[in-house]
């Protein structure tokens, strides 16, 4: 695992994940909670435009480039997975794929998308709030340990491949 090319993919997805680690760690410690304190009509407009304007070029190449880079890794790490580092680098690659990218794609995805559909002033909307901050913020964390732990496997697998 030690060749030039399979060196600077490790180099991309320690950057990637961790770069993506950031972003969820933000939400997680501070900007969810600064949803949290603003009454439920203004929070849910306020996720609602979040979910709008994360769609940006560079979060998706971020987010999904590394997962690219990542697929890549893992299929690296099996074919030389007697080499130094090559394990770590397997792990930090399906730790980065199922942490952060399963849990985007099957939990978060569908409840921003339900949360689209919340009128914002309707009558249930505080509860229905309530449930998606808890719900979402919760496995956010999932999210955010994924993306820290890949990058921690691949730092690692640097030095000692």
């Amino acid at each position: 695992m030690n060749s030039g090319s399979t060196l600077w993919l490790t180099f991309v997805a320690l950057l990637g994940a961790g770069l993506v680690a950031g972003v969820f760690f933000a939400f997680s410690t501070f900007v969810m909670a600064a949803l949290r304190r603003l009454p439920a009509p203004q929070g849910i407009t306020a996720m609602q435009s979040i979910n709008v304007t994360v769609l940006t070029p560079l979060f998706m190449l971020a987010l999904f480039g590394t997962a690219l880079v990542c697929v890549a890794l893992a299929v690296l790490a099996l074919i030389h997975r007697g080499d130094p580092g090559a394990a770590l680098v397997f792990v930090g690659a399906v730790a980065y794929l199922l942490g952060a990218i399963l849990t985007t794609a099957a939990y978060h995805v569908p409840r921003n998308l339900a949360l689209d559909d919340v009128d914002a002033n309707a009558g249930d909307a505080p509860r229905r709030w309530s449930v998606y901050f808890t719900e979402w913020t919760r496995m956010n964390h999932v999210r955010t340990i994924g993306s820290l732990a890949a990058c921690t496997c691949f730092a690692i697998s640097l030095r000692i491949g």
